[in-house]
């Protein structure tokens, strides 16, 4: 098991004046001598050093001068964490494991269409579908109940949570004017998701009508999220529960958008823009500014929505 000091390595702290392994990451309540947790605030700090914890991640400027020698000094406690639970599932595979996953590993209810091309380590779960010509890069998760359809390219370290279903045809039609009938519109396209982006349960990703809908390298997107035809997600993007995105809409990189967020046909999300849960972006219009947040129906800066709330409730 890894010893503290290749914890400390890893995530670039001190080197600890103790030397004994850390088998998991814990929440402070469940925490044992061979567990790490973290700390943010004063408050929690105290409760971490009251526990058993073997390892206690906080910032410096927390740190006393009497330091307890099980504290690591990080500059994000939160992403130091994520980062030694990573490294943690990783160094807990035998070696044995480690060489009988180099092939895909399909479970036997899963359905693969011909040509479907699975990279190394890929797993594949339960009853999970995937449709001819799809393709999977390394280290990928599908699980149980996901379907893949045909025309669908996904790279390398990406989760597929259980009841995705990624590549399906989009909502298009075209009305006849005299009959008022609507005739379904080609979707044709296809779907590319980049390396090390998180789908999860039930959220739907649909392919590009004539085009490609995309999504960027390192995007995480949350269960129940709906991404319409065509729409392009870019890099390291943040899309919470319950979100709704309609056609040929364009979000940029690190954009972040709360649950239940709404946006219009065409709209586009400039990189950097944080949309807070509910707020919504009509069709054609966009919201811009790194780092700015916009909330309400449609959506506006918050200073500004926060304005016209306070002048709502005096009316």
């Amino acid at each position: 098991m890894p010893q503290l000091s290749d914890i400390a390595d890893l995530i670039g702290a001190p080197p600890p004046p103790v030397a004994y392994e850390i088998e998991r990451v814990s929440s402070i309540e469940a925490a044992t001598p061979v567990s790490l947790v973290f700390a943010t605030d004063p408050a929690t700090l105290t409760a971490a050093l009251n526990s058993p914890a073997g390892a206690i991640l906080t910032r410096a400027a927390l740190i006393p001068a009497d330091a307890d020698p099980r504290l690591l000094a990080v500059a994000d406690p939160r992403y130091a964490f994520s980062l030694v639970a990573r490294f943690l599932a990783s160094n807990g595979q035998t070696s044995s494991q480690t060489a009988r996953s180099e092939n895909p590993s399909i479970h036997p209810t899963a359905v693969l269409g011909v040509g479907v091309q699975l990279g190394r380590r890929t797993i594949i779960g339960p009853h999970a579908v995937l449709e001819e010509g799809v393709t999977l890069g390394d280290d990928c998760t599908v699980l149980a109940n996901v379907t893949i359809y045909a025309g669908t390219t996904i790279g390398s370290r990406v989760i597929v949570q259980a009841g995705a279903v990624l590549g399906a045809t989009g909502f298009g039609y075209a009305r006849n004017a005299a009959t008022g009938e609507y005739l379904a519109f080609p979707q044709q396209g296809t779907l590319l998701i980049a390396d090390d982006v998180e789908i999860g349960a039930n959220t739907t990703i649909d392919r590009g009508a004539l085009g490609e809908t995309s999504i960027g390298q390192g995007t995480k997107i949350d269960n129940l999220v709906h991404i319409a035809h065509n729409c392009v997600v870019g890099r390291n993007v943040i899309i919470a529960a319950q979100t709704g995105i309609s056609g040929s809409s364009i979000i940029e990189d690190g954009a972040i958008l709360g649950g239940q967020v709404g946006l219009g046909e065409h709209a586009h999300v400039g990189p950097g823009v944080i949309l807070g849960g509910g707020a919504g972006v009509l069709s054609h219009k966009k919201v811009r500014g790194p780092g700015q947040v916009f909330w309400g129906r449609p959506a506006r800066p918050l200073k500004q929505y926060l304005r016209d709330l306070a002048r709502l409730s005096r009316s």
